[in-house]
């Protein structure tokens, strides 16, 4: 028989929505996130090509792969340092399918998916068990040895020159009329991917499914309990998590055409855990505007000054201490105190 929540774990649970989905009623909510999302779409269209399209849709990569970590830590509670191995890994697959198989982005998309999930449900058995400190650095340690085969396999991965020769990819007959090689198009590609993806993962973290993972991340020994297989959920959440990673990664590949060891490194996950907490972990908005933040940082404030990672520590640390549910959760709750007044 299927296990229910009991009322004193159902109301803990709604607790734990409301503090973090923030303060704004739903529709409200709704109103922000098809904000951000619109904003998103309609500014390459005002740029017109070149540059910056480029950034918006490695924006828009990187919030894939964030919101794919948010169902980690935000959602099941884990603070998983290995994302970066299912980013790289989906890199790599779409970038050696696309060169020696197929060209199709569909298929090179879905290789990427798999070989994330794959990797993802492999490391979950290995590290679900551990907990705190000992979860991390062993997530860790399994990023650093995909690295080193990465690194060392230079046959296959290039090594540390990197994978290259990677096609923007094909959309088969549609190739008639749309050029992926045209960087607007293939933002075009990308922004439609990275609103179904999102659209996915809101559907995932709203069902009952998520509810089952808040309580995991809330109280893993009573949701067990309860009789739920708290170990067959996080093998999931990590399955999940890590096809979404792989998906981000195989649209890196195809954006720059390359790949190198360094998307498989921890530093991509510690980035990766930065723009979740900086942007507001525990909702999928969150990590989209901390990779906004990230990235427009790394590309546009580098050009002025090379002191630009100071200033991003300098602005981690300011919402670590003054903003704890993030960007998002500061203008939430900006926005909830003055529609109270």
């Amino acid at each position: 028989m299927k296990p229910t929540l009991s009322p004193s774990s159902t109301s803990a649970l709604a607790a734990s929505r409301t503090r973090d989905a923030v303060t704004l009623a739903p529709d409200r909510r709704r109103t922000w996130e098809i904000a951000v999302l619109v904003c998103l779409l309609a500014v390459p269209l005002i740029a017109r090509g070149g540059f910056s399209v480029t950034v918006l849709a490695e924006i828009m990569i990187f919030a894939i792969a964030a919101m794919s970590l948010d169902l980690l830590l935000g959602y099941t509670g884990l603070a998983s340092f290995g994302h970066a191995a299912f980013f790289g890994l989906g890199a790599y697959t779409a970038g050696l399918v696309g060169v020696h198989y197929s060209e199709l982005l569909p298929v090179t998309l879905a290789a990427a998916m798999a070989v994330g999930a794959l990797a993802a449900c492999g490391a979950a058995f290995l590290v679900i068990r551990a907990v705190g400190i000992y979860f991390v650095f062993l997530t860790l340690a399994l990023t650093q040895m995909v690295y080193a085969i990465a690194f060392k396999w230079r046959s296959l991965t290039g090594g540390d020159d990197g994978f290259t020769g990677i096609p923007r990819s094909s959309l088969g007959p549609l190739d008639a009329y749309f050029d992926t090689s045209d960087n607007t198009v293939f933002y075009v590609i990308t922004a439609i991917i990275f609103v179904l993806a999102y659209l996915a993962m809101k559907r995932i973290t709203t069902s009952p499914f998520g509810s089952v993972l808040i309580g995991i991340r809330e109280n893993r020994t009573r949701m067990a309990a309860l009789g739920y297989n708290t170990r067959a959920y996080m093998v999931a959440a990590f399955s999940i998590a890590g096809a979404f990673g792989g998906l981000a990664g195989g649209l890196f590949a195809h954006l720059f055409q390359l790949v190198a060891p360094d998307q498989l490194h921890w530093q991509t996950s510690a980035i990766l855990m930065v723009m979740v907490v900086l942007g507001g972990s525990g909702s999928l908005v969150g990590p989209i505007i901390g990779a906004a933040i990230i990235v427009l940082l790394q590309n546009v404030l580098s050009s002025y000054t090379e002191r630009w990672p100071s200033i991003m520590a300098i602005l981690f640390i300011l919402v670590v201490m003054y903003a704890r549910g993030g960007a998002w959760g500061f203008l939430t709750r900006l926005a909830g105190r003055k529609g109270r007044q």
